[in-house]
Protein backbone atom coordinates (compact mmCIF):
# COMPACT_ATOMS: atom_id res chain seq x y z
CA UNK A 1 0.00 0.00 0.00
CA UNK A 2 1.34 3.42 -0.98
CA UNK A 3 1.80 5.63 2.05
CA UNK A 4 0.54 9.22 2.08
CA UNK A 5 2.93 12.01 3.04
CA UNK A 6 1.66 14.19 5.87
CA UNK A 7 3.22 17.57 6.52
CA UNK A 8 2.97 18.47 10.19
CA UNK A 9 3.31 22.24 10.63
CA UNK A 10 3.92 23.26 14.23
CA UNK A 11 5.37 25.96 16.48
CA UNK A 12 4.42 29.41 15.20
CA UNK A 13 4.60 33.00 16.38
CA UNK A 14 1.69 32.82 18.81
CA UNK A 15 1.77 32.82 22.60
CA UNK A 16 0.88 29.12 22.37
CA UNK A 17 4.12 28.17 20.58
CA UNK A 18 5.24 25.71 23.25
CA UNK A 19 1.81 24.06 23.38
CA UNK A 20 2.07 23.44 19.64
CA UNK A 21 5.48 21.80 20.08
CA UNK A 22 3.99 19.41 22.62
CA UNK A 23 1.03 18.67 20.35
CA UNK A 24 3.32 17.95 17.41
CA UNK A 25 5.37 15.51 19.47
CA UNK A 26 2.25 13.60 20.45
CA UNK A 27 1.04 13.39 16.85
CA UNK A 28 4.44 12.27 15.52
CA UNK A 29 4.65 9.60 18.21
CA UNK A 30 1.10 8.33 17.62
CA UNK A 31 0.58 8.55 13.85
CA UNK A 32 0.24 5.23 12.01
CA UNK A 33 3.68 4.76 10.42
CA UNK A 34 2.32 1.99 8.20
CA UNK A 35 -0.06 4.46 6.52
CA UNK A 36 1.80 7.75 6.63
CA UNK A 37 5.23 9.25 6.05
CA UNK A 38 5.80 12.45 8.01
CA UNK A 39 7.46 15.70 6.96
CA UNK A 40 8.07 18.09 9.85
CA UNK A 41 7.90 21.85 9.28
CA UNK A 42 8.64 23.88 12.38
CA UNK A 43 7.88 27.60 12.54
CA UNK A 44 10.03 29.54 14.97
CA UNK A 45 8.89 32.49 17.06
CA UNK A 46 10.10 34.92 14.39
CA UNK A 47 7.92 33.22 11.79
CA UNK A 48 10.69 31.45 9.87
CA UNK A 49 9.88 27.98 8.53
CA UNK A 50 12.33 25.13 9.13
CA UNK A 51 12.45 21.66 7.59
CA UNK A 52 13.10 19.41 10.57
CA UNK A 53 14.37 15.88 11.05
CA UNK A 54 12.28 13.54 13.21
CA UNK A 55 15.30 12.56 15.26
CA UNK A 56 16.08 16.11 16.41
CA UNK A 57 13.18 18.50 15.85
CA UNK A 58 12.72 19.38 19.52
CA UNK A 59 14.98 20.40 22.37
CA UNK A 60 14.08 19.55 25.98
CA UNK A 61 11.08 17.68 24.64
CA UNK A 62 10.19 16.07 27.97
CA UNK A 63 10.01 19.37 29.84
CA UNK A 64 7.00 21.55 28.89
CA UNK A 65 8.59 24.57 30.60
CA UNK A 66 11.81 24.33 28.58
CA UNK A 67 10.70 22.70 25.31
CA UNK A 68 12.04 24.45 22.18
CA UNK A 69 12.04 24.10 18.42
CA UNK A 70 15.40 22.94 17.10
CA UNK A 71 16.04 25.47 14.36
CA UNK A 72 17.73 24.28 11.17
CA UNK A 73 19.42 25.88 8.18
CA UNK A 74 16.80 24.33 5.89
CA UNK A 75 14.29 27.08 5.20
CA UNK A 76 10.97 26.25 3.54
CA UNK A 77 8.87 28.24 1.09
CA UNK A 78 5.44 27.51 -0.38
CA UNK A 79 4.61 27.86 -4.08
CA UNK A 80 0.93 28.93 -4.34
CA UNK A 81 -1.40 27.31 -6.85
CA UNK A 82 0.80 24.36 -7.80
CA UNK A 83 -0.81 20.92 -7.90
CA UNK A 84 2.65 19.40 -7.34
CA UNK A 85 5.94 20.66 -5.96
CA UNK A 86 4.32 23.09 -3.50
CA UNK A 87 7.26 23.08 -1.09
CA UNK A 88 10.72 24.28 -2.03
CA UNK A 89 14.00 24.96 -0.25
CA UNK A 90 13.99 28.71 0.40
CA UNK A 91 17.74 28.97 -0.21
CA UNK A 92 18.16 27.19 -3.55
CA UNK A 93 14.56 26.62 -4.79
CA UNK A 94 15.06 22.87 -4.90
CA UNK A 95 11.80 20.89 -4.64
CA UNK A 96 11.25 19.23 -1.27
CA UNK A 97 9.01 16.34 -0.36
CA UNK A 98 5.62 16.43 -2.04
CA UNK A 99 2.83 16.56 0.54
CA UNK A 100 -0.51 14.79 0.20
CA UNK A 101 -2.07 16.53 3.19
CA UNK A 102 -1.09 18.98 5.94
CA UNK A 103 -1.78 18.73 9.65
CA UNK A 104 -1.35 22.33 10.86
CA UNK A 105 -1.16 21.81 14.61
CA UNK A 106 -0.67 25.53 15.23
CA UNK A 107 -2.58 26.91 18.19
CA UNK A 108 -3.59 30.54 18.59
CA UNK A 109 -2.73 33.55 16.43
CA UNK A 110 -1.79 32.84 12.78
CA UNK A 111 -2.48 29.12 13.27
CA UNK A 112 -6.06 28.88 14.44
CA UNK A 113 -7.53 32.11 13.11
CA UNK A 114 -7.80 31.30 9.41
CA UNK A 115 -4.36 32.62 8.42
CA UNK A 116 -2.54 29.34 7.77
CA UNK A 117 -5.78 27.86 6.42
CA UNK A 118 -5.98 30.57 3.76
CA UNK A 119 -2.39 30.03 2.75
CA UNK A 120 -2.89 26.27 2.45
CA UNK A 121 -5.99 26.79 0.31
CA UNK A 122 -4.06 29.05 -2.04
CA UNK A 123 -1.31 26.43 -2.16
CA UNK A 124 -3.95 23.81 -3.09
CA UNK A 125 -3.01 21.58 -0.16
CA UNK A 126 -5.58 19.54 1.77
CA UNK A 127 -5.38 20.33 5.48
CA UNK A 128 -6.77 19.01 8.74
CA UNK A 129 -9.35 21.11 10.53
CA UNK A 130 -11.77 23.93 9.96
CA UNK A 131 -11.47 26.21 6.94
CA UNK A 132 -10.81 29.93 6.73
CA UNK A 133 -14.20 31.29 7.79
CA UNK A 134 -14.93 28.85 10.60
CA UNK A 135 -11.42 29.24 12.00
CA UNK A 136 -11.59 33.03 11.95
CA UNK A 137 -15.00 33.41 13.57
CA UNK A 138 -14.40 30.71 16.18
CA UNK A 139 -11.09 32.28 17.20
CA UNK A 140 -12.64 35.71 17.71
CA UNK A 141 -14.66 35.34 20.92
CA UNK A 142 -16.66 38.48 20.17
CA UNK A 143 -17.75 37.36 16.69
CA UNK A 144 -18.37 33.80 17.85
CA UNK A 145 -20.69 35.07 20.60
CA UNK A 146 -22.65 37.17 18.12
CA UNK A 147 -23.15 34.25 15.73
CA UNK A 148 -24.13 31.86 18.51
CA UNK A 149 -26.65 34.35 19.90
CA UNK A 150 -28.13 34.68 16.41
CA UNK A 151 -28.48 30.88 16.35
CA UNK A 152 -30.31 30.95 19.68
CA UNK A 153 -27.43 29.43 21.62
CA UNK A 154 -26.75 30.88 25.07
CA UNK A 155 -23.39 32.53 25.84
CA UNK A 156 -22.07 34.54 28.79
CA UNK A 157 -22.91 38.24 28.86
CA UNK A 158 -19.97 40.50 28.06
CA UNK A 159 -18.73 43.84 26.80
CA UNK A 160 -16.25 44.19 23.93
CA UNK A 161 -13.77 47.05 23.56
CA UNK A 162 -11.14 47.81 20.95
CA UNK A 163 -7.94 49.56 21.96
CA UNK A 164 -9.04 52.92 20.54
CA UNK A 165 -11.95 52.81 23.04
CA UNK A 166 -9.66 52.29 26.02
CA UNK A 167 -10.76 55.55 27.67
CA UNK A 168 -14.38 54.32 27.68
CA UNK A 169 -13.67 51.23 29.78
CA UNK A 170 -15.14 51.82 33.23
CA UNK A 171 -14.89 49.50 36.22
CA UNK A 172 -18.07 50.70 37.92
CA UNK A 173 -20.17 50.27 34.77
CA UNK A 174 -18.80 46.77 34.19
CA UNK A 175 -19.31 45.84 37.84
CA UNK A 176 -22.92 47.05 37.79
CA UNK A 177 -23.77 45.14 34.62
CA UNK A 178 -21.74 41.95 35.08
CA UNK A 179 -21.14 41.61 38.81
CA UNK A 180 -18.03 40.30 40.54
CA UNK A 181 -15.80 38.51 39.89
CA UNK A 182 -15.40 39.18 36.15
CA UNK A 183 -13.16 37.70 33.49
CA UNK A 184 -11.11 39.84 31.10
CA UNK A 185 -9.93 38.14 27.92
CA UNK A 186 -8.15 38.98 24.68
CA UNK A 187 -10.68 38.37 21.90
CA UNK A 188 -8.26 36.37 19.74
CA UNK A 189 -6.28 34.10 22.02
CA UNK A 190 -6.74 30.55 23.28
CA UNK A 191 -5.48 28.38 26.13
CA UNK A 192 -6.39 31.10 28.67
CA UNK A 193 -3.48 33.25 27.43
CA UNK A 194 -3.88 36.81 28.74
CA UNK A 195 -7.01 35.94 30.74
CA UNK A 196 -7.56 37.47 34.19
CA UNK A 197 -10.17 36.78 36.85
CA UNK A 198 -10.74 40.11 38.61
CA UNK A 199 -12.45 40.93 41.91
CA UNK A 200 -11.71 44.62 42.45
CA UNK A 201 -10.88 47.83 40.62
CA UNK A 202 -7.10 47.43 40.74
CA UNK A 203 -7.25 43.89 39.34
CA UNK A 204 -9.74 45.10 36.70
CA UNK A 205 -7.43 47.70 35.18
CA UNK A 206 -4.43 45.38 35.50
CA UNK A 207 -6.43 42.74 33.64
CA UNK A 208 -7.34 45.21 30.89
CA UNK A 209 -3.68 46.12 30.46
CA UNK A 210 -2.69 42.45 30.37
CA UNK A 211 -5.33 41.50 27.78
CA UNK A 212 -4.40 44.38 25.45
CA UNK A 213 -0.86 43.01 25.29
CA UNK A 214 -2.23 40.07 23.27
CA UNK A 215 -4.93 41.64 21.11
CA UNK A 216 -6.43 44.96 20.04
CA UNK A 217 -9.86 43.79 21.17
CA UNK A 218 -10.80 42.54 24.64
CA UNK A 219 -13.87 41.08 26.31
CA UNK A 220 -15.09 41.81 29.82
CA UNK A 221 -17.27 38.84 30.71
CA UNK A 222 -19.55 37.80 33.53
CA UNK A 223 -18.63 34.82 35.68
CA UNK A 224 -20.85 31.82 35.04
CA UNK A 225 -21.22 29.49 38.02
CA UNK A 226 -21.53 25.97 36.71
CA UNK A 227 -19.72 22.76 35.91
CA UNK A 228 -17.09 23.04 33.16
CA UNK A 229 -18.08 20.43 30.59
CA UNK A 230 -16.28 19.86 27.29
CA UNK A 231 -17.24 17.85 24.23
CA UNK A 232 -15.15 16.85 21.21
CA UNK A 233 -16.69 17.03 17.74
CA UNK A 234 -15.42 15.20 14.66
CA UNK A 235 -16.58 15.32 11.05
CA UNK A 236 -17.40 17.47 8.03
CA UNK A 237 -21.01 17.68 6.81
CA UNK A 238 -22.27 15.07 9.29
CA UNK A 239 -20.25 15.57 12.49
CA UNK A 240 -20.46 13.40 15.59
CA UNK A 241 -19.80 14.24 19.24
CA UNK A 242 -17.79 12.33 21.84
CA UNK A 243 -18.84 11.53 25.35
CA UNK A 244 -18.46 14.74 27.39
CA UNK A 245 -15.72 15.30 29.94
CA UNK A 246 -15.54 17.63 32.90
CA UNK A 247 -12.77 19.95 34.08
CA UNK A 248 -12.31 20.05 37.85
CA UNK A 249 -9.81 22.91 38.35
CA UNK A 250 -7.61 22.69 41.42
CA UNK A 251 -6.65 26.34 40.99
CA UNK A 252 -8.74 29.53 40.81
CA UNK A 253 -9.57 28.90 37.16
CA UNK A 254 -8.43 26.65 34.32
CA UNK A 255 -5.32 28.60 33.36
CA UNK A 256 -2.57 28.02 30.78
CA UNK A 257 -0.40 26.43 33.50
CA UNK A 258 -3.22 24.08 34.50
CA UNK A 259 -3.78 22.96 30.90
CA UNK A 260 -0.26 22.32 29.73
CA UNK A 261 2.36 22.47 32.48
CA UNK A 262 1.00 21.62 35.93
CA UNK A 263 -0.38 18.07 35.80
CA UNK A 264 -2.02 18.69 39.18
CA UNK A 265 -3.59 21.98 38.07
CA UNK A 266 -6.87 20.27 37.21
CA UNK A 267 -8.56 16.89 37.48
CA UNK A 268 -10.34 15.55 34.42
CA UNK A 269 -13.51 13.52 34.85
CA UNK A 270 -13.59 11.46 31.65
CA UNK A 271 -16.38 10.79 30.97
CA UNK A 272 -18.27 13.40 32.96
CA UNK A 273 -20.74 12.10 35.52
CA UNK A 274 -23.94 13.04 33.70
CA UNK A 275 -27.27 11.38 33.19
CA UNK A 276 -27.94 9.82 29.81
CA UNK A 277 -30.32 12.67 28.98
CA UNK A 278 -27.74 15.35 29.90
CA UNK A 279 -25.02 13.54 27.99
CA UNK A 280 -27.21 13.51 24.88
CA UNK A 281 -28.08 17.18 25.39
CA UNK A 282 -24.40 18.16 25.58
CA UNK A 283 -23.57 16.13 22.47
CA UNK A 284 -26.43 17.60 20.45
CA UNK A 285 -25.63 21.15 21.55
CA UNK A 286 -21.93 20.67 20.73
CA UNK A 287 -22.84 19.65 17.17
CA UNK A 288 -25.20 22.65 16.90
CA UNK A 289 -22.39 25.00 17.97
CA UNK A 290 -19.92 23.31 15.59
CA UNK A 291 -22.23 23.78 12.63
CA UNK A 292 -23.36 27.29 13.62
CA UNK A 293 -19.74 28.47 13.43
CA UNK A 294 -19.06 26.69 10.11
CA UNK A 295 -16.55 24.28 11.66
CA UNK A 296 -15.25 21.17 9.92
CA UNK A 297 -12.84 18.39 10.78
CA UNK A 298 -12.56 18.90 14.50
CA UNK A 299 -13.33 21.21 17.36
CA UNK A 300 -13.72 21.09 21.12
CA UNK A 301 -16.81 22.85 22.44
CA UNK A 302 -16.63 24.05 26.05
CA UNK A 303 -19.76 24.63 28.11
CA UNK A 304 -20.84 25.71 31.55
CA UNK A 305 -23.55 23.38 32.82
CA UNK A 306 -25.86 25.25 35.18
CA UNK A 307 -27.76 23.70 38.10
CA UNK A 308 -31.01 23.90 36.14
CA UNK A 309 -29.50 21.86 33.29
CA UNK A 310 -29.02 24.84 30.96
CA UNK A 311 -25.87 24.93 28.84
CA UNK A 312 -23.88 28.13 28.29
CA UNK A 313 -21.12 28.08 25.64
CA UNK A 314 -17.76 29.18 27.00
CA UNK A 315 -15.66 28.87 23.85
CA UNK A 316 -14.95 26.80 20.76
CA UNK A 317 -11.44 25.59 20.00
CA UNK A 318 -10.94 24.57 16.35
CA UNK A 319 -7.40 23.21 16.86
CA UNK A 320 -7.49 21.86 20.40
CA UNK A 321 -4.35 20.63 22.08
CA UNK A 322 -2.99 17.16 21.38
CA UNK A 323 -0.66 17.03 24.37
CA UNK A 324 -0.63 13.96 26.61
CA UNK A 325 -2.95 15.71 29.09
CA UNK A 326 -5.25 17.29 26.48
CA UNK A 327 -9.00 16.75 26.61
CA UNK A 328 -9.78 16.30 22.89
CA UNK A 329 -7.95 13.00 22.23
CA UNK A 330 -8.85 11.70 25.70
CA UNK A 331 -12.56 12.21 25.02
CA UNK A 332 -12.37 10.27 21.78
CA UNK A 333 -10.36 7.52 23.43
CA UNK A 334 -13.12 6.86 25.98
CA UNK A 335 -15.64 7.16 23.14
CA UNK A 336 -13.98 4.27 21.32
CA UNK A 337 -11.57 6.03 18.95
CA UNK A 338 -7.91 5.42 19.75
CA UNK A 339 -5.24 8.09 19.40
CA UNK A 340 -3.78 6.71 16.12
CA UNK A 341 -7.29 6.11 14.73
CA UNK A 342 -8.26 9.69 15.56
CA UNK A 343 -5.27 11.12 13.70
CA UNK A 344 -6.01 8.91 10.68
CA UNK A 345 -9.66 9.94 10.69
CA UNK A 346 -8.74 13.64 10.77
CA UNK A 347 -6.40 13.16 7.81
CA UNK A 348 -9.09 11.27 5.90
CA UNK A 349 -11.60 14.05 6.59
CA UNK A 350 -9.12 16.64 5.27
CA UNK A 351 -8.62 14.76 2.01
CA UNK A 352 -12.37 14.13 1.69
CA UNK A 353 -13.16 17.84 2.05
CA UNK A 354 -10.44 18.84 -0.42
CA UNK A 355 -11.87 16.47 -3.04
CA UNK A 356 -15.34 17.83 -2.37
CA UNK A 357 -14.18 21.43 -2.81
CA UNK A 358 -12.39 20.58 -6.06
CA UNK A 359 -15.78 19.66 -7.54
CA UNK A 360 -16.96 23.25 -7.27
CA UNK A 361 -16.90 25.33 -10.42
CA UNK A 362 -14.88 28.52 -10.59
CA UNK A 363 -16.39 31.36 -12.59
CA UNK A 364 -14.63 32.02 -15.89
CA UNK A 365 -15.36 35.33 -17.55
CA UNK A 366 -15.04 35.58 -21.30
CA UNK A 367 -15.22 38.63 -23.54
Amino acid sequence: MTKATVGIIFGGKSAEHEVSLQSAKNIVDAIDKNKYDVVLIGIDKDGKWHLNDQSSYLLNEENPKLIQLNKTNKGVAVVPGESTNQLINAADSQVLDQLDVVFPILHGTLGEDGSIQGMLRIANLPFVGTGVLGSAVSMDKDIAKRLLKEAGIKVAESFTYTKNKLSEINYQVAKEKLGLPMFIKPANQGSSVGVSKVRNEQEFYEGIKEAFQYDYKVLIEETIVGREVECAVLGNEDPIASLPGEILPQTDFYSYESKYIDEKGADLAIPAELSDDLTKKVQEKAVDVFQSLNCEGLARVDFFLLENGELVVNEVNTLPGFTRISMYPKLWEISGVSYPELISKLIELAIERHKRDEQLKNAVWED
